[in-house]
């Protein structure tokens, strides 16, 4: 079969050969472009005699999936799949795995030190430290003995609550089920509201669906106490980011440490977010730790060699 990578996965061609090795092996032709042209146009061209596609977090639009003919399979190197139109895969019998898992821990890293950089004030310090300045005027706060509100307890919200009990926090949460695995280890679960309105720190752990899409609001803002933080290393439209930059700008809340927000960077240099007090943004970085690079290459592509073998895993579709 013919399997087309369509875009790089981030890791070493060492490491591109060695976890493709069984399927170019096994008579496979492998066809990897890390050339970042990802226009339409180009996909189509790309895909048009693909059995198998890779695809990271680029939009595959139903009309550029009409254009393979032979596909029957798609590996999404990414733990999200929104950007794919399933509704065109289904109508073409075109089966759909993801690579869940592979940046659990790494998105749980990267949101308590958003966390602790709020807390501690280190962006603007840095900045202070250099031009010779002190500590003087800035606050210094503990991460231990905050209640942690978690919104979405799957697997990288519950890699937090976890790591939130580590750090000595109280750690409360809402999810549509609740999960006796933690509250065996101290978590208590609320509703949305409670949440809300009782945590010192409120991180974001659900999917994009049509219920959760500015679920975080100008209303749902209001209800955080005004020394709370609001932490996004989910899906950047679960929350209003309009409405945030108003709430930081009118003290409603303290502070927000955001690695996604409404589209991926580059952000435009007039969107709002940007002219927020109190406010640490990263590039999307959450995912991209080199040693969850190489775990989501060898998900992606083990899940083709299950699929194959008619024992597909991580399945989507």
């Amino acid at each position: 079969m013919k399997i087309v990578i369509l875009e790089s996965l981030g890791i070493s061609d060492t490491e591109f050969n060695l976890i493709t090795k069984p399927l170019a092996d096994h008579g496979h032709e492998l066809i990897a472009y890390t050339d970042g042209k990802l226009d339409d146009d180009t996909l189509k061209t790309r895909i048009k005699d693909a059995d198998i596609i890779v695809i990271a977090n680029t939009p595959l639009s139903g009309e550029v999936i009409d254009a393979a003919e032979n596909l029957k399979y798609i590996s999404v190197a990414f733990t999200g799949f929104n950007h794919i139109d399933l509704d065109k895969c289904q109508e073409k019998g075109i089966k759909v795995s993801n690579a869940a898992g592979y940046s659990t821990n790494s998105v749980a890293e990267i949101t308590f030190g958003l966390i602790i950089s709020l807390l501690r004030n280190i962006v603007p310090l840095e900045a202070v430290t250099r031009s010779g300045g002190t500590k003087d005027g800035y606050r210094q706060l503990d991460l231990k003995g905050k209640t942690l509100g978690i919104i979405g307890t799957g697997d990288i919200g519950g890699a937090v609550a976890k790591l939130g009990l580590a750090f000595g926090c109280k750690v409360i949460a809402y999810n549509r089920s609740e999960k006796p695995d933690l509250i065996s280890k101290g978590v208590e679960y609320k509703s949305l509201d409670d949440v809300l309105k009782n945590s010192d720190i409120v991180t974001l752990h659900t999917p994009l669906t049509p219920e959760t899409q500015h679920l975080i609001d100008k209303d749902k803002l209001a209800l955080m106490k005004t020394s709370s933080l609001l932490i996004n290393t989910a899906v950047g439209p679960i929350v209003d980011n309009d409405a945030l930059a108003q709430a930081l700008r009118n003290g409603t809340i303290a502070g927000a440490g955001l690695d996604r927000v409404d589209m991926e960077p580059p952000v435009p240099a007039d969107y709002p977010i940007l002219d927020a007090p109190n406010t640490v943004l990263l590039p999307h970085i959450g995912f991209a730790t080199e040693e969850a690079m190489v775990r989501r290459a060898e998900i992606t592509f083990e899940n083709i060699v299950k699929w194959e073998k008619g024992e597909q895993e991580n399945t989507v579709l």
